[in-house]
């Protein structure tokens, strides 16, 4: 679906702007920011680096252990229906502990491996338990401490002082994850939303 909606507003794009008369415009912004896109994802390619090698320290320091101790009595009243010894209990905590540090490319696999464990506990397979609508929401919402991704992409785009993003992203995030906790408890006391 979404390689269809990219394709759109890329025909669209050189439709207008064949309208307009403007298509050179258009041709020469594609390449621009084509030259652009490189530019940044090979600053990425440094900063990831660094982060994911300071989570793998991290993570062989017990410090990611450390952090999923400390939110587990947290995640134990999100995911109340999950058994705190199982698998999925660990990915859950593991994949939030992963995304509070700003690590999204670290958490995927975490969070890919949550969500096949969640499933293991699912009854009803076609249709999402509390837990997973929770654990997306939360996901969603991307509870984060440190943006590490958001600062490697302003500072590979020239960015006088990247880590000034890091207390608006604090605030940002943790309103957005109250909501979206809020928003699923609420919402899954509604009989429309139980699992018959």
């Amino acid at each position: 679906m979404i390689n269809i909606i990219w394709a759109v507003l890329i025909l669209a794009g050189f439709i207008v702007g064949a309208i307009n008369g403007n298509i050179q415009e258009v041709t020469d912004a594609a390449i621009s920011n084509a030259e652009t896109a490189v530019n940044i994802a090979l600053g990425l390619i440094g900063i990831m680096t660094l982060w994911l090698g300071i989570m793998k320290v991290a993570e062989e320091a017990g410090i990611v252990q450390g952090l999923a101790r400390l939110i587990s009595p947290v995640t134990r009243k999100l995911f109340s229906d999950v058994p705190q010894d199982h698998p999925a209990m660990g990915a859950v905590i593991m994949n939030i502990a992963a995304n509070i540090l700003g690590l999204g490319n670290a958490a995927t696999p975490l969070g890919l491996k949550a969500m096949q464990e969640l499933q293991k506990l699912n009854n009803k397979k076609d249709t999402a338990t509390d837990a997973m609508v929770m654990f997306l929401a939360i996901n969603t919402s991307s509870v984060t401490l440190i943006p590490a991704t958001t600062i490697g992409i302003l500072s590979s785009a020239g960015g006088t002082n990247p880590t000034n993003i890091i207390g608006p992203t604090i605030v940002a995030t943790t309103v957005s994850t109250a909501v979206a906790i809020i928003a699923c408890k609420l919402l899954g006391k509604l009989p429309r939303y139980q699992i018959k």
